[in-house]
């Protein structure tokens, strides 16, 4: 029937009479995103037909100017003859973070006074010098190991398994009664996990992971030293099932939780790999992962059902998964190694807030505290050592680059710096230095805040044709010109429309209301809180100035506002190393109350309220009002 080729990458395949882009850019080896399973309903597969022509029935999903501008449905359309057609950014299912892994490795962990826990990893290896029995001493080879054991470790309740037990009495013996035992924490009980001729003990590895919404992060960290060896991240493949963690747990309800599960573990493996092969350390010798994710990452890693999690009163099948062994899942470590999970504190606020109160020390402050973790899900905790109480609100993809005319996600060519000067030009720049490719969440935070510095947009988030050459009508739709073509690495103008300041809005908007009803439910202002944590790996690339110019972080003096990085993946780790902290981390769990945001009946008008710039009521930002003074006259 004729050829595609597919841009930008160059790729072309042969078109049979019906076959769809979709199933065209698999053949192509392209992971385009369709959540729905090819069904034209969740319109997430969007690609641009630059030349030719393509059969496609008529779809709501489409606006009349996208229609205009070649946007199809890949799931829907069918190629007639040869034709060439382009795959937005957002369209991508997934794609490896490349240079910008550096940016997610989190390796220097940034908060600077977080709580210190006594060195007692989960699972560690312990070397032992059994005496070999007598006539007087005739204990059993288990019950032996035991003892001895019991000599360096507090050990109530020892347990080993079959395949441990079944070769002990021949590998006590050829070892001279010298050995070394992997030991694990699996609730009350300590579990021999393996058994190691010789001594071993320095030879014992784990993995800390956050399990993202878009990206996955690892480190390899030494259990013996507590040293951080090591650290890799890549890009949640279950973005082929939908940018937001409703769409995936609707794709499971229909098809199960098993691709959702397989695409995680996959991730997570390829982690493992990495880190392993690059640091040399044996697979056997990494014993023990450590999960830490929102509770639907969560239920996708254990294959549970996550259904009611989506649905009032929003209760998970478990918010405390006890370990089980790695291999039950599918991570690849010692065949023996346990995975831990971070405890969650209800539906829709997981895991990994747990781990950020761990890892800020939240829960132990004195002063009144607020944790704002920013990306795909926006959680929000304030409280002290007294008291917590936390909400989450649906930010969307915005913040990640995703659902955004020209948005990417951070990697190399994205914009994440924006200055309009005063003569009005427009400077920009990118990650890795070279020539634009797209725009990614903190590069659209601070062109939003610059259109609003400099009056190219009203309080609405309107622009406004005529304010700046650099503001044009496209398509009857207003649009920003960020970068003109002859400047950008795709030949094409890097815009930011309309509808992406409007998407923008209303993810900021989000957050915002649902910290100042926070606060408001406990009889305070945002005004009376005394330090705030603003987490996550978005959060971490934020101009400060100009995500509160947005009215996306409160308007408090800038000395009370720390960035402190992927608290979720440092929470991870130090459970990892303590056993303390993670009884901690347990009874914050316990403790923080979850505030259902939905249910209050002014958030919908708080909602509204926050979805101007930087809101209706620019008292509340008095920074930002003086600077803006004359900016709309």
């Amino acid at each position: 029937m004729g050829r595609v080729t597919f841009q930008p990458t160059g790729a072309v395949v042969e078109a049979k009479r019906g076959e769809t882009l979709l199933a065209l850019a698999r053949n192509a080896g392209i992971a385009i995103a369709s959540i729905c399973g090819g069904d034209g309903i969740c319109g997430r597969c969007r690609l641009i037909v630059e030349r030719g022509e393509v059969r496609a029935p008529p779809t709501a999903l489409l606006t009349r100017e996208e229609i205009q501008a070649g946007y199809v449905l890949a799931c829907q359309a069918e190629p007639v003859g040869d034709v060439e057609v382009r795959v937005p950014p957002e369209a991508l299912a997934a794609a490896p973070l490349d240079q910008a892994a550096a940016r997610f490795r989190a390796l220097h962990p940034v908060v600077e006074e977080g709580p210190s826990f006594r060195h007692h990893p989960l699972v560690q290896k312990v070397y032992l010098e059994l005496p070999p029995p007598t006539l007087q001493d005739n204990l059993a080879d288990q019950e032996r190991l035991f003892r001895e054991l019991r000599r360096q470790l507090s050990a109530p309740i020892l347990q080993m398994g079959l395949k441990v037990l079944q070769p002990l009495p021949r590998l006590l013996r050829r070892s001279g009664w010298k050995v070394t035992l992997t030991v694990g924490q699996r609730g009350g009980t300590t579990e021999v996990i393996q058994i190691e001729p010789g001594d071993r003990s320095a030879h014992n590895y784990g993995i800390a992971v956050d399990v993202g919404t878009s990206t996955v992060v690892a480190h390899l960290v030494d259990l013996v030293t507590s040293q951080t060896v090591d650290g890799e991240a890549c890009y949640n493949s279950q973005a082929a099932f939908g940018a937001e963690v409703t769409r995936r747990i609707l794709y499971a309800e229909r098809e199960g939780p098993e691709a959702l599960r397989q695409a995680i573990v996959e991730d997570i493996n390829g982690l493992v790999a990495a880190l392993v092969s690059r640091n040399g350390v044996e697979l056997r010798d990494v014993t023990a992962v450590f999960c830490a994710g929102n509770t639907a990452m969560i239920h996708f890693l254990l294959g549970l059902d996550p259904s009611h999690v989506r649905k009032s009163p929003y209760v998970p099948a478990a918010s405390e998964p006890s370990p089980v062994r790695a291999a039950e899942v599918g991570i690849k470590i010692n065949p023996r190694g346990l995975l831990y999970t971070m405890p969650g504190i209800g539906g829709w606020v997981g895991g990994d807030i747990t781990a950020g109160i761990l890892a800020t020390g939240l829960h132990r402050a004195k002063e009144l505290t607020m944790l704002i973790d920013i990306g795909t899900n926006g959680e929000i905790v304030l409280g002290n050592k007294d008291w917590m109480i936390a909400c989450s609100t649906s930010a969307g993809p915005a913040f990640e680059g995703s659902g955004v005319s020209c948005g990417m996600k951070a990697g190399p060519g994205a914009i994440e710096r924006v200055e309009i000067s005063s003569d009005g030009r427009v400077r920009v720049r990118t990650i890795g230095n070279g020539k634009p490719k797209g725009v990614c969440g903190s590069g659209l935070v601070d062109a939003a805040a610059e259109l609003c510095r400099v009056g190219w947009v009203d309080r609405a988030g309107q622009l406004l044709p005529g304010a700046s050459p650099h503001v044009r009508e496209q398509n009857g739709l207003a649009e920003f010109v960020l970068v003109p073509a002859a400047h950008t690495a795709t030949g094409k103008d890097i815009v930011i429309t309309q509808r992406d300041i409007e998407n923008l809005l209303r993810a900021k908007a989000a957050i915002y209301a649902g910290a100042r009803i926070l606060a408001a439910s406990m009889g305070l202002s945002l005004a009376d809180v005394e330090r705030i944590f603003v987490a996550g790996g978005f959060g971490n690339y934020l101009d400060l100035k100009k995500a509160v110019h947005l009215g996306l972080i409160p308007d408090l003096p800038l000395d009370r506002i720390r960035f402190v990085g992927n608290t979720s993946l440092l929470g991870a780790k130090l459970a990892l190393l303590s056993t303390e902290a993670l009884a901690e981390a347990r009874e914050i769990a316990r403790r923080v109350t979850y505030f259902d945001l939905i249910a209050h009946p002014h958030y919908y008008e708080e909602f509204l309220a926050a979805k101007f710039i930087p809101h209706t009521d620019v008292g509340q930002f008095p920074s930002v009002s003086r600077a803006l003074k004359g900016a709309w006259a």
